[in-house]
């Protein structure tokens, strides 16, 4: 999916405290994503963004999680965030995304990916800077190699693979498949929306060893 050269972007989603955004800036991560889709575990207050933001260590990328939110909640977030991209995971179809001015991902589970390929996906989600595809988190190593054994070809926009990876499974993913990026959740938290800085490092460690090998 990328070439040899290429460095795999980390995302690390779902934090609620300040104190671990900045953790995990200065670990070296490139993007935190936050959640503020209504009634998800790690969910935070749009009123919240702003300390959020302001934990971000320079050249760190804030990205908003949102699934369903009404206009009037998304434009907040934008304004109090000012994150550098938008998720979403709801029902919200290409006009609806791209009208916000800052640029979108458009995330999909596997039942959904599954049955597209890259045509098919660029079709109907034609502004779409980039597609994050997930698996379940609550699967082993060696099942998440064959959740994803089945990946769009072709596919003109930056890839992110997310949902169950974690230290010890991270630099086989990205040795095998190759993504354009990867996201972390609950293999970096010691509970939900709470994060371990060994866990946070460790994955970052074995990304970037993954990263050196494939340019061996």
């Amino acid at each position: 999916m990328k070439d040899q050269f290429s460095r795999t972007r980390i995302r690390f989603d779902g934090f609620t405290r300040p104190g671990d955004v900045r953790l995990a800036s200065e670990l070296g991560v490139d993007a935190i994503g936050f959640e503020f889709a209504q009634g998800a575990r790690r969910q935070i207050r749009v009123e919240d963004a702003r300390f959020m933001r302001h934990a971000l260590a320079p050249l760190v990328s804030g990205v908003a999680i949102l699934r369903d939110n009404s206009v009037d909640e998304v434009r907040e977030v934008v304004r109090q965030l000012r994150p550098a991209l938008l998720e979403f995971r709801g029902d919200e179809d290409d006009v609806r995304m791209r009208s916000f001015g800052v640029p979108y991902a458009r995330a999909l589970r596997r039942e959904e990916w599954a049955m597209m390929n890259a045509g098919s996906l660029q079709t109907r989600y034609p502004n779409a800077s980039m597609f994050v595809l997930y698996a379940d988190e609550t699967e082993e190593p060696p099942a998440l190699e064959a959740e994803w054994s089945w990946l769009p070809e072709g596919l003109a926009r930056p890839l992110m693979l997310a949902g169950g990876i974690a230290p010890g499974n991270v630099s086989a993913i990205i040795g095998t498949l190759g993504p354009w990026g990867v996201s972390a959740l609950e293999g970096i938290e010691v509970a939900p929306g709470r994060v371990d800085g060994d866990r946070m490092n460790s994955f970052l460690r074995e990304s970037r060893d993954a990263d050196c090998r494939k340019g061996r």
